[in-house]
């Protein structure tokens, strides 16, 4: 039984190794070209619940709606969202992904979940809107700080995003380390699920604010309340991190009452510098800032060109969207 196994795992590696290299030739399904860029395109988003995934879906509806290219197509697939997004791109699974700016420094330095892999076939196409970290729990809960999630059930987010590394960098500014608590992986979708029937008592979500997660788990329990991250605790993770201190005013959702400080950091839209060309870069860039106001998700608003590039200026830049910027002035 043993070497069946082991003969079915070695035949499966074997059918993924042809269909990576038909990938990689460009006569796969990916719509590519001789020169190894495609025009049926796959954009990773992040998971439901969260902002990434429908504004994903969002994006890619208005690219196929706008961009007159033969064969062109998006497909926006759920993912772990920032750190698996990036790295899919650099190895060609995916062509466009969403990202937090801070993981796509991270990327570009080698540091953090980066560190010592190279992502040098992945380039900026602009940058979209700012991200709150929410830290949420219940009043039932009794929880009325960060310090009291030592010994409790606390969602962290998805491996493979930015909200872990951000969820576990905060904790830690509180002097709570892995293993004082006991972590989820949650989506956003689920931490809520989770925190609404009781099973955790908290969870964390870099999340553009104000989320409909957020607002969905207030609506059904009508006892949210928001953590603030404070004090020296706030300035360690500003000065440790990408991340800059925040306020959600009070009145970002109806229901909230008082400000709450965070932290934020930008989202942003990067592609393939490899199988995404520059004239097909170049469309998506124009498409997503001229014709923005066809999006319904909230977060569209702030797609503007005012902060096209915001949080992302020393980044490097996909050649497609840098000649876009350039011909409407956004940089020289």
């Amino acid at each position: 039984m043993r070497k069946r196994t082991l003969f079915s795992l070695i035949l499966i590696l074997a059918i993924s190794m042809v269909i990576s290299a038909c990938g990689d030739s460009g006569e796969g399904s990916g719509g590519g070209d001789s020169d190894g860029t495609m025009t049926n395109l796959t954009m990773g988003t992040g998971s439901v619940g969260g902002v990434y995934y429908p504004l994903g879906g969002e994006m890619a509806n208005l690219f196929k709606d706008n961009i007159d290219v033969d064969g062109f197509d998006v497909s926006s697939v759920e993912s772990g969202a920032s750190v698996e997004n990036i790295a899919k791109i650099q190895s060609g699974d995916f062509q466009l992904g969403i990202a937090q700016n801070t993981t796509m420094i991270n990327a570009n330095d080698q540091t953090g979940e980066f560190e010592g892999k190279t992502t040098d076939k992945v380039g900026v196409i602009a940058s979209l809107y700012p991200e709150g970290l929410q830290v949420v729990t219940l009043d039932s809960t009794g929880i009325e700080s960060i310090e009291e999630l030592k010994g409790k059930k606390v969602a962290i987010g998805p491996p493979g995003g930015a909200t872990r590394e951000a969820a576990e960098m905060v904790l830690s500014a509180y002097g709570i380390e892995e293993g004082d608590y006991e972590a989820y992986e949650e989506g956003f979708g689920d931490a809520k699920s989770k925190l609404q029937n009781g099973t955790i008592d908290a969870s964390f979500a870099v999340v553009g604010v104000p989320s409909s997660t957020t607002d969905e788990l207030a609506n059904a329990t009508k006892e949210v309340k928001f953590l603030d991250i404070e004090g020296d605790a706030l300035q360690e993770v500003v000065d440790n991190s990408q991340y800059e201190a925040y306020t959600v005013e009070a009145g970002t959702y109806d229901w909230q009452e008082e400000p709450v400080q965070t932290v934020t950091a930008m989202a942003l839209l990067l592609g393939s510098t490899e199988q995404v060309s520059e004239d097909l870069a170049y469309q998506i860039t124009k498409t997503l800032f001229e014709e923005t106001d066809a999006m319904t998700i909230e977060q569209a608003k702030l797609i503007t060109e005012d902060s096209a590039l915001t949080g992302a200026s020393d980044l490097p830049l996909h050649p497609g969207a840098e000649k876009y910027f350039k011909e409407v002035g956004i940089i020289e």
